[in-house]
């Protein structure tokens, strides 16, 4: 059994002429009423006929065609117009004529190409009939056939009107899908760029620092075991990524780094050669939306950027879980050096774009927090981030 929602659903399935069929059917069956007939358009000032067979001809012209008025609305316009200029020359006056009108405002409407042209040749194509009933007809005024042709004129302005409206509705909807693309794609740039720039910067400190650890084997041993969890790390988050852009991916809220990954991405930098002292006050929210999630890139980013340009400085980051925010500061000292400026290094292998923390400054900025980035007084840099809670992602 079909249910009252499935309704809409399966009309809308149905082929376009199915769908505008009914209004001519109704049309047709008002205007063949004895009580309608002689009651409709009458142009011309000719006595009214009774209707016979080709009246019912002259009608289903009318009518019939309106099923094709969206899908071939130059034809439905053609033979309605033959039916309305029988209808009017027999003098049969059918309510059959409120059908002109209508095709007119869906040829204006739907009709795509050659649009002057069809103009024309439906304006020259009424001048004929317009003298045929001016000489058949009661001796009506030319003014009737002048009011007629604005009225039809009206009606194909209309169409005309919906369709530019149409048109400009499309044009919107297709900026802003490309602007939610072009968002997305900004977005997924900004998770690769945290996970791949943290991962990867760390690796390549660990196994700059194993080129002189040859002569210690357990450090070498130590240094290369974290180049290895590095990559595992990094491996891993990169595939929930792109599970998480994979559409088929379910809908749940897995992009909430787990609970306890802030003391791991701490972990992972002092084995790295980084001394961090760690501070973390407060309950997470249960509900915080991408509050949590930014929190961590925050972290994540400012711990890079100590490796890389103040590598082995002191580094802090305090992380305060408050009611409506969460607050991050990250900061280093200044008593390190450079990761490319060790003997051996690569100059520039590990400089930055400065694309980090101004994607971190847009997402603080989108969930309606604080962000700043700059040097301490005294040397070193700091960041800080306040993140409302419970943000929508």
């Amino acid at each position: 059994m079909i249910s009252s929602r499935q309704i809409p659903e399966t009309w809308h399935r149905l082929d376009v002429t199915v769908r505008d069929l009914p209004l001519g059917l109704l049309i047709l069956a008002a205007s063949l009423l004895p009580a309608s007939q002689n009651h409709g358009t009458q142009l011309g000032g000719l006595a009214a006929r009774p209707f016979d067979a080709p009246a019912i001809v002259a009608v289903a012209l009318q009518c019939l065609p309106l099923a094709m008025r969206r899908r071939w609305p130059v034809v439905c316009l053609s033979l309605v117009s033959l039916g309305f200029a029988v209808d009017q020359l027999r003098g049969y006056h059918s309510l059959a004529g409120t059908a002109m009108p209508i095709a007119l405002l869906s040829a204006g409407s739907h009709l795509e190409r050659h649009r002057r042209a069809t103009v024309f040749v439906f304006s020259v194509a009424y001048v004929p009939l317009a003298v045929a009933l001016y000489q058949l007809g009661s001796g009506e005024p030319p003014s009737e056939f002048v009011t007629y042709y604005v009225a039809l004129a009206l009606a194909w302005g209309i169409g005309g009107w919906l369709r530019s409206t149409r048109a400009a509705e499309a044009e919107r909807r297709r900026r802003v899908a490309e602007d939610t693309r072009a968002a997305e794609r900004a977005r997924i740039a900004r998770e690769l760029h945290d996970v791949v720039t943290h991962h990867v910067t760390a690796m390549v400190v660990q196994a700059e620092a194993a080129r002189y650890l040859t002569a210690a084997p357990d450090r070498l041993d130590q240094a290369l075991t974290a180049v290895t969890d590095a990559g595992r790390r990094a491996t891993a988050d990169l595939r929930h990524l792109l599970d998480l852009i994979n559409p088929d991916h379910g809908s749940g809220p897995a992009r909430t780094p787990p609970v306890g990954r802030l003391l791991t991405l701490v972990e992972q930098t002092r084995r790295a050669g980084q001394p961090v002292e760690f501070t973390e006050e407060g309950t997470p929210a249960e509900s915080t939306g991408s509050a949590d999630l930014v929190a961590y890139r925050v972290v994540q980013e400012a711990l890079t950027n100590a490796l890389k340009h103040a590598h082995g400085s002191r580094t802090s980051v305090q992380v305060h879980h408050g009611d409506k925010d969460i607050t991050v500061e990250v900061s280093t000292d200044g008593s390190g050096t450079p990761a490319g400026s060790r003997p051996g290094a690569r100059t520039g292998s590990l400089g930055g774009s400065g694309r980090g923390l101004a994607g971190l400054r847009e997402r603080v900025d989108v969930l309606g927090g604080d962000f700043s980035a700059g040097a301490r007084t005294g040397g070193g840099f700091v960041v800080r981030a306040r993140i409302p809670a419970g943000s929508p992602s």
